[in-house]
């Protein structure tokens, strides 16, 4: 992939304040506006408009990350994504967001079947990757749109992805998205992703290393008990993890963890040192396969 070209603008002139984003070639407008500055967006054309927009936030009863996504279309009154942030931020039931996501177009170009295609394909984007916990109670519906007007959309959504990332929240990334990967001539940008195994005392699973940390795949076997020597946090991991697991001890959806070793704990049951647990199908360790890089 080639690189791109990123303009970043702090609106507040601070890192944790407003943002907006365009990309070179691109006719897209990105905004990051946390909650507490809806009020300094008055006045702002482009927010007028209609889009699609994202409401980040963390639940209070499980702590995970969740996300709402809705579209705005303009009003009789003129008033477009603004007016609907700020009458989400009216609606007790949705107090838990504490950011928004917004894109819209530099030229105004919009309708209502743009924002429908773009809510629907960007929450099920969203459900698939399973980073967030979606809030949206139904599926949006995609409307009827041309073959040209689709690929010119998935355009878009391409370049949103990318913005989407930058912009800090990974929600369209999965989990095993940027893998490292070793070719046979150690050169770390080609090749087959690397899949590592730990197969013993019970467990029976498989991993990658990833730029985030470590996952372990869905169909992965964990040992069933815990030693009595197991760290806390691994024992709360798995309390926190029971409903991805079934009585068999096999993880249903992937998972990521901030390190081998915290991986490797975590389907052994016991302290471990990930470097060495985690092996290839050919009994190679984590740490060769890393030192092999730069060797």
């Amino acid at each position: 992939m080639r690189g791109k070209n990123i303009s970043l603008f702090l609106m507040d002139g601070e890192p944790n304040g407003r943002m907006k984003c365009t990309l070179a070639n691109w006719t897209g407008v990105a905004y990051k506006i946390p909650r507490t500055k809806l009020d300094s967006c008055k006045g702002r054309d482009d927010l007028s408009q209609s889009g699609v927009y994202f409401l980040f936030g963390i639940s209070d009863q499980t702590g995970e990350s969740v996300v709402y996504i809705g579209q705005a279309g303009v009003r009789k009154n003129g008033e477009g994504i603004l007016y609907r942030l700020q009458e989400h931020k009216r609606n007790p039931e949705k107090d838990y967001w504490t950011e928004a996501v917004v894109f819209t177009t530099s030229n105004n170009s919009f309708g209502p079947t743009e924002i429908s295609y773009l809510e629907n394909r960007f929450t099920n984007i969203a459900k698939e990757t399973e980073r967030y916990v979606v809030k949206n109670g139904n599926d949006p519906t995609p409307g009827n749109i041309t073959e040209e007007k689709e690929s010119e959309l998935e355009e878009f959504i391409d370049y949103a992805k990318i913005i989407m990332g930058t912009l800090g929240h990974k929600v369209f990334e999965p989990l095993t998205a940027s893998v490292t990967t070793i070719a046979p001539n150690n050169d770390s940008s080609e090749g087959d992703d690397v899949i590592f195994c730990i197969k013993r005392s019970g467990a029976d699973a498989k991993g990658k290393l990833t730029t985030e940390g470590f996952v372990v795949l869905a169909g992965s076997k964990i040992r069933m008990d815990i030693v009595p020597s197991c760290p806390d946090y691994v024992k709360s991991e798995r309390k926190n993890s029971k409903d991805n697991i079934d009585d068999n001890g096999i993880i249903r959806n992937e998972m990521l963890f901030k390190s081998p070793s915290s991986s490797a704990a975590f389907v052994l049951g016991a302290s471990a040192n990930g470097n060495i647990e985690w092996r290839t199908e050919d009994g190679k360790i984590l740490k060769d396969v890393e030192n092999s890089e730069v060797g």
